[in-house]
């Protein structure tokens, strides 16, 4: 069944990964009409998500966040299937980084990276960046239930010479790449929520206390790998600019949690400038009744 639904489904987007971009926008509107207007995927959580973390707006502009935050969502999409067919000189034109130094220089002194990022902006066509490192490229996603498309993510990735790893095998993988001397560079969205009986710390989060993913901080500290938060600015539609920003060259000179807290304070900052752009789908708030007594 499994190999069924990929091949019906593989030539649409296939088909859809090679139109142009002013087509693939245009799809991407009628994209817009059909799940929200249509559908309402997931509209509720996001209005109540939206309603949770900005009491203070009307429900005019709730309403006028939720209507950009699905076309920004739909663009999100089909730019993903376009990373497919995507030339190299064409993502690279449409992502740009403003410091990608910040990281080459980290090269040159032998460190590995941590690269942390929020579900925010455009997280999709980063893996671009490893055609400027010589640093071999981790990034750890959750797979896919059916392993014809999780092969098919696997490949899209490795275009630029990354590789996906589960949560199970970024410890071992990482371990085994620092024992032979391998400069790596290692993605994280750290922005959602733990699973609740396994958070080790609790903070704020657009003022609410949620459990914090802690994992690429304790890693970083495990492996003595810096870390880097990389922040994306949407200039124009299908156009996103990068900057890097070092949350902690020696992340054993911190406190625990403290990277993490800097991280997720970097994010809320994106957020309250355009809150349009947060991946707004996912129950982030999910766990604020459960606070330990430790931490209220």
């Amino acid at each position: 069944m499994q190999f069924l639904v990929y091949i019906l489904v593989y030539p649409l987007i296939w088909l859809i990964s090679i139109l142009p971009f002013r087509l693939l926008y245009a799809f991407s509107d009628g994209l817009y009409i059909i799940i929200y207007k249509l559908v309402g995927y997931r509209k509720k959580v996001v209005q109540d998500n939206l309603r949770l973390v900005f009491p203070e707006k009307s429900e005019a502009e709730i309403n006028d966040i939720t209507d950009k935050f699905y076309h920004h969502f739909c663009d999100l999409l089909v730019e993903a299937i376009k990373s497919l067919t995507i030339s190299e000189e064409s993502m690279k034109k449409r992502l740009t980084f403003t410091n990608v130094e910040l990281l080459t220089d980290l090269g040159k002194q032998n460190r590995s990276i941590v690269l942390m990022c929020g579900h925010y902006g455009s997280w999709e066509w980063i893996f671009i960046l490893q055609t400027y490192l010589e640093h071999k490229g981790y990034a750890v996603y959750s797979r896919l239930s059916n392993k014809y498309f999780d092969r098919l993510v696997k490949r899209i990735r490795a275009k630029y010479d990354s590789t996906l790893i589960t949560t199970k095998e970024t410890v071992p993988a990482l371990t085994r790449s620092k024992l032979e001397g391998e400069l790596t560079i290692n993605g994280f969205a750290s922005d959602q929520s733990p699973q609740v009986e396994r958070a080790f710390h609790w903070s704020e989060f657009m003022g609410i206390k949620v459990p914090i993913h802690t994992g690429a901080e304790m890693l970083a500290k495990r492996l003595d790998m810096s870390v880097v938060f990389f922040r994306v600015k949407r200039l124009k539609r299908g156009y996103y600019e990068t900057t890097f920003e070092m949350l902690a060259h020696d992340p054993n000179e911190y406190p625990n949690y403290e990277i993490s807290d800097m991280f997720t304070q970097k994010v809320e900052k994106q957020i309250r400038e355009a809150p349009q752009y947060y991946l707004w789908t996912h129950r982030r708030w999910k766990h604020r009744d459960k606070v330990p007594a430790e931490f209220q």
